[in-house]
């Protein structure tokens, strides 16, 4: 007996170790550093002439077709395009049917030089007045002219579904090919874009003909469905040896964005409301301290939101907050001591970022209790903060950045570097599935997934509660 009774203490105690090991492993959240070791296709930019980049035969049909929202709503898009040899007509034609066309838009036409390039005639067309949840079609050019389409989001409202595609740091690569036909098969239906479109800046001196073809290369999905841009270190082109000393010159007269909506002063930081979702896009390479005009601007935009309408709060940007790689380590860490206590007072739900060529998500986690005498310099968690997540993966020339960090940090949950996108599909008001997709070898791979309960609405269990008691009211009154 006696026996019996040393075995049984025994197996008790390896038991109790056993829960106490399995309890520590899942309280502490350990993050995944991914073994995978990409066999990439070269970092070298795909060939002028691949039929990637898609050239009209005529030359002065419209090429590089891209849309972008163009109000704070939904209900309108700005469709841009560009003509080679003359300026033609800014004007598009738009219906409900194909090749029926009842409206038409008026555009503006400009055109830059940088150094020795001179630009083709860029066009801008702002269609407003739009239905929400209905495909338009749409017809540009006079002569040779070509006929597109895209679908309006549904009308603004806390349960509206809808799916957000996530890439960054694109470029033009074959890489960056198996990236943008991965997304197009992934059934989003608007891409929010980080930074760093073209990388033609490296073509010091006829960087222009390397954003022609970008805008060649992407238009196979831009002219179909709305792409929101945020700028990267690779659209300043600050380049004062060839006299050009504007910063983000090439990339304010290709792509505009809506930032009068949501009364922004400039083109590089603004907000849009998409179906369930408030978007803010930011300028990591303008200025941004106390009193500054995107301090001040966003300051006041974090007050408008109105979780009710959209309770989904979504932050972009091109340097992330949070990073864990050897590449670009503690760029953004001024712009997290000025903006992050914001973040964390307005519940953001999710901070996309690019910058670091390599895939990381993050925990909900905080640094804003520490300052130069506190002490407290480790972020913690923190069920008010944003998950951050870098996704800098797109496929561009310069390659991935490969080096993590020795050690993972606790606040990192899963890091990879590899290329690839992601999807976010917003659920209800509640609940959404976020979803990265490796691009291994021209496969897609979903290698990332985690489901996000929303800040405002999962988290607060009154507010749950009366929803349900007002539901409830109202099924009893009909």
């Amino acid at each position: 007996m006696s026996r019996v009774s040393g075995l049984r203490s025994s197996l008790f105690r390896f038991l109790c170790i056993c829960s106490v090991i399995a309890y520590s492993v899942t309280d502490a959240k350990a993050g995944i550093t991914s073994s995978f070791v990409r066999s990439e296709w070269p970092s070298t930019d795909i060939p002028l002439d691949d039929e990637a980049f898609i050239v009209p035969e005529d030359p002065n049909a419209p090429q590089q077709v891209r849309i972008t929202q163009g109000d704070y709503d939904g209900r309108a898009v700005i469709i841009s395009w560009v003509t080679k040899a003359d300026p033609g007509r800014s004007v598009v034609f738009y219906g409900l049917s194909e090749h029926q066309y009842d409206h038409h838009a008026l555009g503006y036409v400009k055109n830059y030089t940088f150094y020795n390039y001179k630009s083709g005639y860029i066009h801008h067309c702002l269609v407003d007045g739009l239905e929400h949840d209905t495909k338009y079609y749409y017809k540009i050019g006079t002569g040779d002219s070509r006929e597109f389409w895209f679908e309006t989001p549904p009308e603004i409202d806390p349960d509206a579904p809808y799916t957000f595609g996530i890439i960054g740091d694109l470029g033009q690569t074959y890489n960056s090919l198996s990236t943008l036909e991965h997304y197009m098969r992934s059934g989003g239906k608007t891409v929010l874009f980080v930074g760093d479109l073209s990388y033609a800046d490296r073509y010091e001196y006829d960087n222009g003909v390397r954003w022609d073809s970008w805008g060649q290369f992407v238009e196979k999905s831009a002219a179909y469905q709305p792409w929101i841009w945020a700028a990267g270190n690779h659209e300043i082109e600050y380049q004062p040896h060839l006299g050009e000393t504007q910063p983000f010159k090439p990339f304010l007269h290709r792509y505009t964005t809506p930032y009068l909506a949501s009364k922004s002063s400039s083109p590089l930081w603004y907000a849009i409301r998409r179906a369930s979702a408030h978007i803010i896009v930011l300028s990591s390479y303008s200025p941004f301290v106390k009193y500054t005009p995107q301090w001040t601007w966003l300051h006041g935009e974090l007050k408008r939101v109105d979780r009710e309408k959209t309770p989904w709060l979504i932050v972009l940007m091109h340097v992330p907050l949070y990073n864990s790689n050897e590449a670009h380590y503690m760029e953004g860490e001024s712009m997290r001591v000025v903006f992050e206590s914001w973040f964390v007072q307005y519940k953001v739900d999710l901070v996309f970022a690019g910058h670091v060529h390599a895939y990381e998500r993050s925990y909900r986690i905080s640094n804003i209790n520490y300052n130069i005498t506190s002490g407290d310099r480790y972020p913690v968690p923190d069920k008010s903060a944003p998950v951050y997540i870098t996704v800098g993966d797109g496929g561009n020339q310069e390659g991935l950045a490969g080096r993590f960090t020795n050690l993972q940090p606790d606040y990192s949950a899963f890091r990879e570097a590899s290329y690839g996108h992601s999807t976010l599909e917003l659920k209800n008001r509640t609940h959404a599935f976020y979803r990265w997709n490796r691009n291994d070898d021209g496969k897609q791979v979903p290698t990332d997934s985690v489901q996000f309960h929303n800040q405002y609405w999962a988290s607060n269990q009154k507010r749950r509660k009366h929803r349900h008691l007002r539901m409830s009211s109202h099924i009893a009154s009909c």
